[in-house]
């Protein structure tokens, strides 16, 4: 049986993309996910790698930006505000194509908010992460473990479409602290060479140039119009999602990341009061596991979120009214009790006579 090491969130993101062959570093701290960048600070000299505390999180995202455009892997990470300041720079690099991690441990906001546990980011990274037409594919764990699998997996999916990818985590994971089974680490010299990367071509290549600035508009459309091409096959091959108790769930509550924790509860509580509830969690908010929703047929759907209701957006359209959509949030690191859930779910089953 594989070793499980406890750990904190923030340091299990850390060491999972060290073992994904990640040698590059840029950070800036900021709570709370500064624990991060610690152990990167600690971690990376001792392999080899360069960890880099920046002057700013604009610089840190640039910084990404350079190392991504030489072809090594490399990661950012930060918390909501710090987040913000790095939009125009991960617009440069979408337009780059250039592939990243961008590790964002949510807090309260808007503005500077508060350092406790949020998911008022959910707009930010699937709508809005710079200007432009693009989109990022975005990753939510909802534990420590998954925190770990989720980063390695991420370098990978970069990688292989040569597009940033958002772990988009909270205070409360990143905080919190797990038994976690690391993945196996790999050697990052036997990663597949990026024959488009600015490395240096000794004569033996063409000059790649690596650039989100296209002043013919023409060739502009053309590329975005392919970008959109990729995202469908994101679309199509990454979306990813868990279910629980929903084969015959009278209600089904959509949650993600800490906020699926608390839900759980509830839904079991539920259960435990002959109430057929059950638990939707995407795990990627974008590609979000549309055709997996509307495989559910339950009466009513809530969404229970860590903000003010964002998710419960995409929850709409994913269903086309064929059943009720409600939400329930709190937010500003105010975090809802299982029995308050229980309560929302009691609501409506009480309105559809079940």
């Amino acid at each position: 049986m594989a070793e499980k090491t406890l750990m904190k969130g923030n340091e299990a993101i850390a060491e999972a993309a060290l073992r994904a062959g990640c040698r590059h570093f840029f950070g800036y701290p900021i709570t709370p996910q500064t624990e991060l960048a610690a152990y990167m600070a600690r971690k990376m000299p001792k392999i080899g790698g360069t960890y880099l505390q920046a002057e700013s999180e604009i610089a840190a995202i640039n910084m990404l930006y350079g190392a991504s455009a030489a072809g090594v892997r490399a990661m950012t990470s930060s918390s909501s505000p710090g987040i913000s300041l790095k939009t125009e720079g991960i617009s440069y690099m979408a337009g780059a194509d250039l592939p990243g991690v961008i590790v964002n441990i949510q807090r309260g906001g808007p503005g500077l908010g508060s350092i406790q546990p949020s998911q008022s980011d959910y707009f930010q990274a699937t709508r809005a992460m710079g200007h432009g037409d693009f989109f990022l594919p975005v990753y939510a764990p909802s534990t420590v473990q998954e925190m770990a699998d989720l980063t390695f997996i991420a370098f990978d999916v970069a990688d292989k479409y040569r597009t940033p990818v958002v772990i988009l985590g909270d205070g409360m994971l990143g905080q919190m602290m797990e038994p976690v089974v690391m993945p196996e680490a790999i050697d990052p010299s036997t990663l597949p060479a990026k024959e488009w990367a600015a490395s240096g071509h000794a004569g033996n290549r063409h000059h790649n140039v690596i650039n989100s600035l296209q002043l013919d508009p023409q060739k502009l459309y053309e590329d975005n119009v392919r970008r959109f091409q990729t995202y469908e096959e994101i679309k199509r091959d990454e979306a990813r999602c868990e279910t629980y108790r929903t084969e015959d769930a009278d209600i089904v509550v959509a949650a993600f990341g800490a906020a699926a924790r608390i839900v759980r509860s509830a839904v079991n509580q539920a259960r435990e009061e002959d109430i057929r509830a059950g638990l939707f969690r995407p795990i990627t908010l974008w590609p979000y596991p549309v055709q997996a929703l509307r495989e559910l047929t339950p009466k009513a759907f809530l969404t229970v979120e860590l903000n003010m209701g964002q998710m419960v957006e995409d929850v709409r359209l994913a269903v086309e009214g064929a059943a009720p959509v409600s939400f329930f949030g709190k937010c500003g690191g105010v975090l809802p009790t299982p029995d308050e859930v229980l309560l929302e779910i009691k609501k409506i089953a009480e309105g559809l006579g079940v």
